[in-house]
């Protein structure tokens, strides 16, 4: 391979980065704003500033683009040194940190709003969910009990997201992230550890 070949090489494959972003920060804002239903591919590419096409051969059609799009890590701690009475409060700690930076642009929150209306989207919210909370809690709680708990956690979890974030009831935003946490630890505890 020549010198100016790879030259061309690396600067095809920056331009095809750079135009991946593109896409994926296009369909992020367009699934976050109309849901997965009423985004479309010709709309991702218009506000990408490429064809249609493009976004066809990168992610082939809209159902692999939403999981590109909002391919999530939940970026959960590790929770094998967290004392048992702390586990509740440390996990609903870390999920409002994460939603109160920036909650119209988090890609969790995009997937939740699409999973309520969209079979896909609910697929792929159990599919992380199930992936990254029973591994989490495996490391504090032992297998067999992160598996039987894990499924509850997730639900109150994902409550405080929808409640707050997404139907914003006026209940739960009227409440201080300290006042959510020292409401919502005890909850999330009592299903970790029923009595």
């Amino acid at each position: 391979m020549t010198q100016n070949s790879q030259t061309a090489d690396t600067a095809h494959d920056r331009r095809s980065d750079r135009t991946k972003a593109a896409i994926l920060r296009a369909a992020r804002e367009r699934f976050a704003a109309q849901g997965y239903e009423r985004t479309t591919i010709r709309a991702v590419a218009s506000d990408a500033g490429i064809d249609p096409s493009m976004v066809m051969r990168y992610f082939g059609n809209k159902a692999q683009l939403f999981d590109a799009a909002l391919s999530i890590d939940l970026r959960l701690p590790d929770l094998t040194g967290v004392p048992a009475g702390e586990l509740a409060r440390t996990l609903v700690r870390h999920f409002l940190r994460r939603w109160e930076g920036d909650p119209a642009d988090d890609a969790l929150l995009v997937l939740l709003r699409s999973a309520v209306t969209n079979e896909h989207a609910a697929a792929r919210m159990h599919e992380i969910f199930a992936a990254q909370i029973a591994p989490a809690l495996r490391a504090a709680l032992g297998p067999e009990r992160a598996a039987r708990r894990a499924g509850l956690v997730s639900a109150q979890l994902l409550g405080l997201g929808l409640t707050r974030y997404l139907l914003r009831l006026p209940a739960v935003t009227g409440l201080t992230v300290d006042e959510i946490e020292d409401g919502l630890a005890p909850a999330v505890e009592a299903v970790i550890d029923p009595k």
